[in-house]
């Protein structure tokens, strides 16, 4: 009777010391669904999401442009002609084992011929010259040239990448550059990125890598810098009531929130599937999206979207609420209760 008594008293304690407060916003499923349609939109959807502005692309940067050989530039040159072989084979040599032709006061030098003077000429104005230069001496010949390395006029790349720079050429696009980093599979393009001049381009790695989108396909120049995230690098946390409370990487920008719940294992009998919760944006002022399982097993993937550093928790069903409280708190109970007992035997 004493303990039940004792419970009871406790009870009516921590329930009159709780306030509740309440400064956030707390929105149904139906603005959750619009603010998805936004997420799908990629990238600098989930920016705007963010309150973030982002610059549209600048018309020019997808204008190829005269580029010209500068000193210290290295080029690959490669020769055909139908009978020499030993020409090519000697080319070829210079090529691998030396490391190209590099660009000396102005001039290459070439076998079998003087060196020819190509600093401030275009690739294609370069090749034609050279091309000419052999055939005074060799009939048949054609001329091939392409950038090996530059000093200043090449992309340079950090983060997840097997090359770190790609030299540009006026034509070189931003795909055609990823394509020769060597980029990983689970590579985080949401959060990758392209800088020019310092700032960062409005481009959606994404969109162009997974989605083929060529207007994010921007011609690159000397001196931009690429920098490649890893998986982790965006995460969407998910917590409380969950069969494995984990953070699940979006190496996309995005995830549906039942894939979510999958990586998570589900949602166990002890959780609430009446209020999922999402929870968006800086803990001193959140959004928060209130959910039921009903609408996760209803509505389609693409309506239900997590982005980064969104955090969805479930909640305890109430039962599962007060089993918890009985099963810390009758340890404390039976513990005054046998002190109570020996009290008493010792006033006795």
């Amino acid at each position: 009777m004493k303990s039940c008594f004792l419970l009871a008293l406790l009870l009516v304690i921590i329930t009159s010391c709780v306030r509740p407060y309440q400064d956030y916003s707390v929105v149904g499923a139906d603005e959750f669904v619009t603010d998805s349609y936004k997420i799908r939109e990629g990238k600098f959807g989930i920016l705007e999401l963010e309150g973030i502005d982002v610059d549209c692309i600048p018309c020019e940067a997808m204008e190829e442009y005269r580029d010209t050989i500068a000193e210290d530039d290295v080029l690959n040159v490669v020769v055909y002609h139908p009978s020499r072989k030993d020409l090519m084979e000697s080319f070829q040599f210079i090529n691998e084992k030396v490391g190209g032709f590099r660009v000396f006061e102005g001039k290459l030098d070439l076998p079998d011929i003087d060196p020819v003077h190509v600093e401030g000429l275009t690739l294609d104005e370069a090749r034609m010259l050279l091309q000419n230069e052999l055939r005074k001496h060799i009939q048949n010949v054609e001329v091939f040239i392409t950038y090996k390395d530059r000093l200043l006029r090449k992309v340079e790349l950090t983060g997840l990448v097997r090359v770190p720079a790609v030299p540009v050429d006026g034509k070189i696009r931003l795909y055609e550059v990823i394509s020769k980093a060597g980029l990983p599979a689970n590579a985080n393009l949401y959060m990758s990125y392209v800088l020019r001049d310092g700032r960062p381009m409005a481009v959606d790695l994404y969109k162009l890598i997974n989605t083929g989108d060529m207007s994010q396909n921007i011609v690159m120049r000397g001196g931009d810098k690429i920098f490649v995230a890893s998986p982790s690098d965006a995460t969407v946390m998910l917590m409380g009531e969950v069969g494995l409370p984990t953070a699940v990487n979006l190496p996309y920008g995005f995830i549906s929130l039942r894939e979510a719940l999958v990586a998570a294992r589900g949602i166990p009998y002890t959780g609430d599937r009446r209020r999922i919760q999402v929870i968006r944006g800086n803990l001193p002022c959140p959004k928060i999206y209130v959910l039921s399982w009903e609408h996760i097993i209803h509505l389609p993937n693409n309506s239900l979207l997590l982005m980064p550093g969104d955090t969805v928790y479930v909640s305890e069903k109430p039962i599962t609420s007060w089993n918890r409280f009985i099963d810390q708190l009758l340890p404390s109970c039976q513990g005054f209760q046998a002190a109570y007992g020996v009290y008493r035997l010792t006033t006795d």
